[in-house]
C-alpha cells in the first residue's frame, strides 16, 4: 500500500462494492446506502492507497446518453487483499449491500 488506510466499516463496504461490479460513485452510493459524502472520500482514498484504479469513460458515450461521464472504479489485487481482511474484521460485511440491487440496474 502507498498510503495507509484506516479501514472503517464504510470504506470496506464501498470495496466490497466495487467487487460486486458496481462500479461508479452513485452506484456504489445505491449499493451501500451511504451518502456520496461517505462514498467519494473513501473511493478517493481507496485509489491514493493502490487499493482502486479508475479511468473517465469516454465524452462521447455519456453525451450520447446525455449525462454527465462516468469515473470508473475497479479492485486491484491490492484491495483485493484489502477485503479479504474486512470480511475478517466485519462480520456483517456479506449483508452490508442493499438486497434487490444488482450492478448495472442503473443505466
Amino acid at each position: 500500500m502507498s498510503t495507509r488506510l484506516n479501514l472503517t466499516y464504510p470504506t470496506a463496504l464501498v470495496l466490497r462494492a466495487l467487487a460486486e461490479g458496481f462500479v461508479y460513485g452513485f452506484d456504489v452510493m445505491d449499493a451501500s446506502g451511504l451518502p456520496s459524502g461517505t462514498v467519494y472520500p473513501a473511493l478517493r482514498r481507496l485509489e491514493r492507497a493502490g487499493c482502486v484504479a479508475s479511468h473517465w469513460e469516454e465524452e462521447n458515450a455519456a453525451r450520447r446518453e446525455g449525462r454527465p461521464a462516468r469515473r470508473y472504479y475497479e479492485v486491484t489485487d491490492e484491495g483485493r487483499s484489502l477485503l479479504a481482511r474486512a470480511h475478517a474484521r466485519f462480520a456483517g460485511l456479506d449483508h452490508g449491500l442493499h438486497t434487490g440491487v444488482t450492478a448495472g440496474d442503473r443505466e
